[in-house]
């Protein structure tokens, strides 16, 4: 934290030590539970440049933030959107502990050498089916060979691979147990993920939502798992997989709410800063950024932000018919 900056404490006096800051909205894959196939995408004059992107995180780290996740859409696609990882990276050691992304890993492997190089050690995979034709049919691209060749290539350069998998009622149930099979045996950690209800889709959510307490009843009728105190500063809560040797974590925003040690914060590719991930309440990093003083604008928007940081989310999946719990999508947000 830099001299005379004080931390971001929120009103329940949780530390924020965690940004997760979208670079963009726009993404290579159309996920069906993610966006709609005709996605509106963000006019590119909303969008922060990578310069203002940059000044934003040197702010956030200078009030005691350690650990930067760099998300999307697809982050990766950015053009030049690896000069920020490399100016991020420098931060590392005076202030920053990690820098990170998750990405759908379709370009991984153009990028896992200057990721690595740039200080990244560790990414998160998004990857919902080992199945060619389920994944063409889930993300409406047929990629899969591009995301399991950039998980290889990631590995190769040194990166850590954590596999993020959204669990999802008669898509990808019944393989779930093969998927974290074949990821702990190529040596990555997984995470499973219960379906978010943010922004409007083709189809309804409540099809395919499925509890995690009923995926992790199953596993357990196959494996032995044992609680972990594992943490990577988010939400997941982990065990050990005494069978496959693997970590395998759970973030379960509607069966189990994990909202009491919360210790991050999202900005969006248009910087607007949303003190929670299912809650409305948000400050103009992008106003601040561009204002006559930025410095002392963003500070007084961070301050700001810890006011109105609610003690937890409200998410719920909707019956058919009804408006998602919020109208933004994931992508927008940052994922």
């Amino acid at each position: 934290m830099a001299p005379g900056k004080s931390p971001l404490i929120d009103g329940f006096q949780r530390r924020i030590t965690y940004l997760r800051l979208s670079v963009t909205d726009r993404c290579d894959l159309r996920c069906q539970y993610c966006m709609p196939e005709r996605m509106q995408f963000l006019p590119r004059t909303e969008v922060l440049t990578l310069e203002e992107l940059h000044r934003i995180a040197l702010a956030f780290i200078a009030r005691g933030v350690t650990k930067i996740r760099l998300t999307g859409g697809e982050p990766l696609v950015r053009r030049d959107m690896i000069d920020l990882v490399r100016a991020l990276g420098r931060e590392i050691g005076t202030g920053l502990e990690e820098l990170t992304l998750t990405t759908n890993g379709t370009r991984l492997a153009e990028f896992a050498d200057d990721l690595v190089a740039a200080g990244v050690r560790r990414v998160n995979v998004s990857l919902d089916t080992l199945d060619a034709d389920r994944f063409a049919e889930l993300s409406r691209r047929d990629r899969l060979s591009q995301v399991l060749d950039g998980i290889a290539a990631a590995r190769e350069a040194g990166l850590r691979v954590k596999i993020n998998t959204v669990a999802l009622k008669g898509v990808n149930e019944q393989e779930i147990a093969d998927l974290v099979a074949w990821a702990h045996g190529h040596g990555h950690d997984m995470t499973l993920i219960e379906v978010m209800p943010l922004g409007e889709v083709d189809g309804e959510r409540i099809d395919h939502y499925l509890p995690l307490t009923a995926v992790r009843a199953d596993l357990e009728r196959r494996w032995t798992l044992t609680a972990e105190d594992h943490s990577t500063g988010g939400p997941a809560r982990y065990v050990r997989v005494a069978e496959t040797g693997g970590r395998l974590g759970f973030i379960t925003p509607l069966t189990g709410n994990f909202c009491d040690g919360c210790n991050r914060v999202r900005v969006t590719t248009t910087g607007q800063l949303y003190a929670c991930l299912g809650g409305r309440e948000q400050v103009d990093l992008r106003a601040a950024v561009r204002s006559a003083d930025p410095g002392a604008a963003i500070d007084a928007a961070l301050t700001e932000a810890m006011t109105i940081k609610p003690h937890r989310h409200a998410f719920a999946i909707r019956e058919k018919g009804e408006a998602p719990a919020l109208a933004r999508h994931m992508s927008v947000t940052g994922g």
